[in-house]
């Protein structure tokens, strides 16, 4: 049998989408190995018969790539439910939708999302996964892990966005091919290289959380001074799409406080030049409590989404990075970013009960 390779797709969703191993798709092609990207229009040979017994995902588990075709179903099914609403933002430099869905009644606004970087793709599925049990609780009207969802969503509504950078996601799960629309340019950026697990960038080489107008020229002139697989400012402050959907979505809501999750070392930055306000302490405190991360005031970094919403606002603002070791985690990273964060994500629905009326 022989499968046409789609955009998005990787070794380990065409194994999961046939019920068959990685390991018989590799037997019978055999110019590939288990770290081979995939590209679409390329054939594969495929085994007649399915394989009794491969992973199935459960809970907690991450058994293959997470992209922005699983975002876009999470979020059309999560649309279908009461008090949930959802929107396309913005589109990405390829034109890609950035989902957004919104759950609660509240007067409170909250905003989490998640993917900023394109190796930081579990915390996508993260945020989706939280979602939908968080939706599957409050239509059973129980309570999650001690916390009574119903009653919270009449209080609050949380905006997310789980991917925002799904053409960097992208690139890091299935590589570049002639026929890419950016290829000239990201083999470029790339010197040559044909691998792109340390790309954290948007297609065009800019980093999407050093594009914000918060310090931005000081951590632009410490920065490569050109398109980069990672830490490239742009040009100027808000160049990229992706950046511009996220700016025009927090101008748009009257955020209490912002969630942005990305997946390096295991720690919450609250604080940016002294511009939070003093109850971000016990904030972030709280979310420390909930999931074991370390509290760092600053990442001695500017021009992130998180600096930004600060200073403009003067409002509370966290960075939660919810993995260790090198990006992109493996898979099996997974359960502890999901056990680690489940009880922060819902203690951050909670917190508005500590800020001033």
């Amino acid at each position: 049998m022989y499968y046409q390779v789609k955009q998005g797709d990787t070794l380990r969703r065409v194994a999961a989408e046939h019920n068959i191993r990685v390991s018989d798709i590799l037997e019978l092609n055999r110019e590939l190995d288990e770290y081979a990207y995939i590209y679409p229009g390329m054939l594969l040979n495929t085994p007649s018969e399915k394989v009794v017994g491969t992973r199935e995902a459960t809970i907690g588990t991450c058994c293959e790539e997470f992209n922005n075709f699983d975002v876009k179903k999470c979020v059309e099914s999560l649309g279908n439910m009461p008090d949930v609403s959802t929107e396309i933002i913005g589109s990405s430099v390829l034109g890609k939708p950035l989902y957004s869905v919104s759950i609660g009644t509240g007067k409170k606004h909250l905003f989490y999302s998640g993917a900023w970087h394109g190796n930081e793709w579990l915390t996508s599925k993260f945020l989706c996964d939280w979602c939908e049990q968080l939706m599957e609780t409050k239509e059973k009207g129980g309570w999650l892990f001690g916390y009574p969802v119903r009653d919270i969503l009449k209080e609050v509504t949380v905006h997310i966005v789980p991917m925002v950078n799904p053409d960097g996601v992208e690139l890091v799960q299935q590589g570049i091919y002639p026929k890419h629309p950016h290829y000239k340019e990201v083999l470029a950026i790339n010197r040559g290289g044909l691998q792109f697990d340390h790309w954290s960038a948007n297609i065009r080489g800019v980093d999407l959380n050093h594009q914000w107008p918060a310090g931005w020229q000081k951590e632009a002139d410490e920065s490569p001074q050109e398109p980069w697989p990672r830490h490239y400012s742009g040009r100027n402050p808000l160049t990229e799409p992706e950046a511009i959907a996220i700016y025009d979505w927090s101008l748009k809501h009257d955020f209490e406080y912002v969630l942005a999750f990305h997946s390096q070392g295991q720690m919450i930055f609250w604080g940016y030049n002294g511009l939070e306000p003093e109850i971000s302490k016990d904030m972030v405190h709280r979310l420390s409590l909930k999931s074991s991360y370390v509290p760092i005031h600053t990442a001695d970094s500017d021009a992130g989404y998180k600096d930004w919403f600060i200073q403009k606002t003067g409002r509370p603002g966290f960075t939660i990075e919810v993995g260790v070791g090198v990006n992109p985690l493996p898979l099996r990273a997974y359960s502890e970013i999901w056990a680690n964060n489940l009880l922060l994500a819902l203690e951050g629905l909670t917190l508005t009960k500590l800020m001033k009326k």
